[in-house]
């Protein structure tokens, strides 16, 4: 080809271009710049589509002006979880460093399945997966993995749950156990996930109703007792931090319970699992070292981007024999020679999989530790303080003390209307993204912290609009 003949569209692709890149680093620079990041708005569908109208061609378009209708006008419609003010659902707000060290792992376009292909990359995740296995005072062997996020990890271990179960059950009753129908424990707390994941795996919840919202071993144990056939019932699920109000369950009480009845333990702390590096809420946490499986989001109050969940195992081996996939052309990243030390992709539904551990390990590695405790332990104390506002203010009432860094709280003579409408008017001036919640019955208001640089004046604003 000549030199200067023009490069073919599927070379051109893969061609390294300066200018994008400067385009592109630009952009990423200046976001991350950004003192506060600005809370958007929610997009409406004729609008959006109106705005993406046209944009896939034959020949491509100029990236500059790609760029400028993404930064100038769809991006205006994608609310920032990661916003200071974004008290909604469950917030994010990852570190700077994740953020960049995401950006090495999608330019590196990692392979995260097998120590084959990323030996350094499953090294480091596993590094930051002991750190947290550490945290919950789970053994020395335990081990897993980064999926994308506690759904998946709910699936990936409750699957392992199940056929651990239906071994022990035909080692011990012959093959017509093989059919029997299975049943987990859980709370009517349980994340809906867990729930899902019950469905999608053909297991029968076995729900039990809880006192103040919280699971204990006592109303497990109870339940048990006055079951007809409790022996079908092989798994709990237990959760430390529900997503609604940050509520830990009695973990000692239940994980106890099931030790003594040798059921799976599994523990979902999607959300709240962060709280064991709170020094002042770690207590509450007793039993989670009795966990034979254990969730939690690095992506929510750890700090990391979207989408990671480390999923953990006491005894990894039993996991692996459940998700292993056998394929001839797998064959080579499972020639056990003794120079393959972990595969990923042994200890999760997935096969492909991104590094998605690799930004957490890296931040956790230039921030210090010291600096996640003190993170956690300021949304628990805004939690804190923001409750002492409520019940200082006699138009508004706190529905149960804070634990962690969820705050429901009534605001007296309010319909559901009215949270609607309070929560889209803060929206559209840009104070505050809020959702109400229902508790008991009841439309209420519920803030969720986790971002390190929300504040009290902050919340001193908001609920001044409340009066």
């Amino acid at each position: 080809m000549a030199a200067d003949a023009p490069v073919p569209p599927q070379q051109r692709m893969h061609t390294p271009d300066s200018e994008l890149v400067a385009l592109i680093l630009d952009y990423v620079s200046d976001r991350l710049a950004i003192p506060e990041t600005p809370l958007d708005h929610p997009g409406q569908k004729a609008e959006v589509d109106a705005i993406l109208d046209g944009l896939v061609t034959r020949e491509g378009m100029d990236p500059a002006r790609v760029l400028e209708i993404y930064a100038d006008h769809l991006s205006k419609t994608v609310l920032s979880a990661d916003s200071p003010r974004y008290w909604a659902f469950i917030p994010s707000a990852p570190t700077k460093a994740s953020l960049l060290f995401d950006m090495v792992v999608s330019a590196a376009s990692l392979q995260g399945i097998s120590w084959l292909e990323a030996a350094g990359a499953v090294a480091a995740e596993n590094q930051a997966l002991r750190w947290i296995a550490d945290a919950a005072g789970l053994p020395v062997g335990a081990g897993g993995a980064f999926v994308s996020g506690g759904s998946a990890g709910n699936l990936s271990a409750l699957v392992v749950a199940r056929d651990t179960a239906r071994h022990r059950l035909v080692a011990r009753d012959g093959e017509q156990a093989r059919h029997r129908r299975l049943r987990f424990a859980v709370s009517d707390q349980a994340h809906s996930s867990v729930r899902n994941t019950l469905s999608i795996i053909d297991v029968d919840p076995f729900v039990i109703t809880t006192a103040d919202h919280r699971f204990t071993g006592d109303a497990l144990r109870a339940a048990l007792e006055a079951d007809s056939d409790p022996d079908s019932i092989v798994a709990v699920v237990a959760t430390s931090g529900t997503t609604n109000a940050g509520i830990i369950d009695d973990l000692l009480g239940v994980g106890t319970v099931a030790r003594e009845r040798g059921m799976w333990f599994h523990v979902d702390g999607a959300y709240g699992g962060a709280g064991l590096f709170a020094p002042s809420v770690r207590d509450r946490y007793a039993g989670i070292e009795l966990a034979d499986s254990f969730v939690v989001d690095p992506h929510k109050w750890l700090f990391a981007p979207y989408d990671c969940a480390a999923l953990l195992y006491r005894e990894p081996r039993l996991a692996k024999a459940v998700h292993t996939q056998d394929a001839s052309y797998l064959d080579a990243i499972h020639h056990d020679d003794g120079s393959y030390e972990w595969n990923p992709t042994d200890y999760a539904y997935h096969l492909t999989r991104r590094a998605r551990g690799l930004p957490l390990w890296f931040s956790l590695v230039v921030n210090g530790t010291d600096a996640y405790t003190e993170a956690i332990e300021h949304s628990i104390t805004l939690a804190q303080q923001v409750a002492r506002e409520i019940d200082a203010a006699e138009h508004l009432e706190l529905l149960r003390e804070p634990t962690l860094g969820m705050v429901l709280f009534r605001r007296v003579g309010w319909t559901a209307a009215d949270y609607d409408t309070w929560c889209a008017r803060l929206l559209r001036d840009q104070v505050a993204f809020i959702t109400s919640t229902s508790w008991e019955g009841e439309t209420v208001g519920r803030f969720s912290f986790i971002h390190p640089a929300t504040t009290l004046e902050m919340l001193r604003e908001v609920l001044a609009t409340t009066a």
